[in-house]
């Protein structure tokens, strides 16, 4: 037994020595170096540390961010300088283009001289990036025609463009054509004008001799028409009043309202309207400009008023007008009607003739006159009685209005367009009993084509809009086309059998 263990112990030994050996003969890699081609060690080295990307390039080298004028008229031509502020986006050579049609002198670049290029286009060369201020000494033909005389600049990209324009004499009026003037000074010999062009459009200034106008010595003498509605709310009544005011003779600086006893003036909107005040019972309305052809405003306001009864209709005049012309219209806010009136100075009218303010609002209890061409201090006045419901006692369904046209034809055949205006609140149907033969072509719901159902033998149903629960239902139309068959037109028709053979029998369902 112990012979055995020394016998492999020995073999261990001997396995371990052999090992050392081998591995002591094995030689060490030695150090040294990697030749690889440059692309290889490019690419590799990418890789490893990727490059920043680049910054993305500017959409234009270079702009024009402002451009001004400074001129003076001479006796025949107009000399100053134009300064072109410009933007450079890139280093390296860039041109960049002068306005076109100037007529330079003398060039320089941030105060150094420089040198254009002749075009077309004329345009100079910058070598660096940032802003640069190009100074030209200019001179611009100046055009004369009928005592007025004029220039143009020409349409630049720039989204600034200035002028400044002097004349050696006062007394002169300027427009502008392509821009608007923002300054005007004037002295005893001389007058100035700073103008604000549009981009890329050119800009045209003409000037001549002051004429003289008397209409401001002469009496003011004008016309005014007042388009007005009036809408009868429960305990309040609401007022927008359309005024223009035509200037006959003289100047129109301010326009004096008078106003109803208890209206509240809440606004007045108009493009020449400056400032307006109530004084007392009248509203004054202050213009931004003199106006000498005409002038318009509208007003808004609110007085108290009863929910029923005899009301008297609030009316705005003006009482410097020579002839006050228009109309008023009135309508019910809520369940209600107007029964009687009682006007004087009104006519009445449909409101469809009293303008966009009243035709555009569609009310089955409106009523609408038309003025009476009177003064302004003559007497108008509109007394209307309202009957009030309560909503237990208003219609669930109702056709208001029904309105019928009719194209005949010589062979016999009669087509028919129906309109109806209809209020709803839980009906769904329309039930149309239509003539005998006829036939229906189309048919519409609140300007909505709708196929129309069949109920009985010449019976057609139409589905109804409804109102919200607890609201007054808004008015709908409803339209039906439809064509039918009668006797061939003779010279004489029996107009009435003929309306009566077409006629249609409507009811809510």
């Amino acid at each position: 037994m112990d012979r055995a263990r020394l016998v492999l112990a020995g073999i261990v030994v001997w396995t371990v020595c052999g090992a050392a050996a081998i591995a002591a003969q094995t030689p060490a890699p030695p150090e040294g170096w990697v030749v690889l081609p440059v692309d290889e060690y490019r690419a590799l080295r990418e890789r490893a540390i990727p490059a920043a990307p680049l910054p993305p390039a500017p959409p234009v080298d270079a702009t024009v961010t402002r451009v001004e004028y400074d001129l003076r008229v001479d006796s025949d031509s107009v000399g100053g300088r134009a300064l072109l502020t410009i933007d450079v986006l890139r280093e390296g050579w860039t041109r960049v283009q002068i306005p076109a049609g100037l007529m330079v002198r003398d060039a320089r670049l941030d105060g150094q001289p420089v040198s254009l290029v002749e075009g077309p286009p004329a345009h100079v060369l910058l070598a660096r990036a940032g802003r640069s201020v190009l100074t030209l000494d200019i001179v611009i033909p100046l055009a004369s025609s009928a005592g007025t005389e004029s220039i143009t600049l020409p349409a630049s990209p720039s989204p600034i463009s200035r002028a400044t324009l002097v004349l050696p004499k006062s007394g002169v009026d300027l427009s502008l054509t392509g821009g608007f003037i923002a300054e005007h000074a004037e002295a005893a010999n001389e007058s100035r004008w700073t103008t604000f062009g549009r981009p890329n459009q050119p800009m045209t200034l003409r000037w001549k001799r002051r004429v003289d106008d008397r209409r401001a010595e002469q009496p003011l003498r004008l016309r005014a028409r007042v388009t007005e509605i009036v809408g009868l709310g429960e305990d309040t009544c609401l007022i927008a009043a359309s005024v223009r005011v035509e200037v006959v003779q003289g100047l129109a600086r301010d326009v004096m309202v008078a106003l109803p006893a208890g209206l509240v003036v809440d606004e007045v909107n108009g493009a020449t309207v400056g400032d307006w005040e109530t004084i007392g019972g009248s509203l004054r309305v202050r213009l931004l400009e003199p106006v000498a052809t005409e002038a318009s405003f509208v007003v808004q306001g609110e007085a108290r008023a009863a929910r029923e009864g005899s009301i008297a209709v609030p009316l705005m005049r003006i009482p410097s007008a020579e002839r006050e012309t228009g109309g008023v219209a009135v309508d019910v806010v809520g369940a209600g009607e107007i029964g009687e009136r009682q006007a004087r100075g009104l006519e009445p009218a449909d409101p469809m003739e009293l303008g966009d303010l009243v035709a555009n609002r569609e009310s089955p209890s409106m009523i609408a006159f038309r003025l009476r061409p009177l003064a302004g201090t003559e007497t108008r006045s509109l007394t209307v009685t309202v009957a009030r419901y309560a909503p237990q006692a208003v219609l669930i369904a109702n056709v208001e209005e029904a309105r019928y046209r009719a194209l005949m034809s010589e062979d016999g055949r009669l087509l028919i367009d129906a309109r109806y205006a209809v209020r709803n609140n839980q009906r769904s149907f329309l039930k149309v009993t239509m003539p005998a033969g006829s036939t229906v072509w189309s048919a519409e719901v609140g300007g909505r084509a709708i196929r129309p159902g069949v109920a009985a033998a010449n019976t057609v149903l139409l589905p109804l809009d409804k109102g919200h629960g607890g609201a007054e239902a808004p008015t709908f139309v409803v339209e039906l086309v439809y064509v039918q068959r009668i006797e061939p037109w003779i010279d004489k028709p029996d107009l009435p059998a003929l309306s009566r053979r077409a006629a249609t029998r409507v009811v809510p369902r």
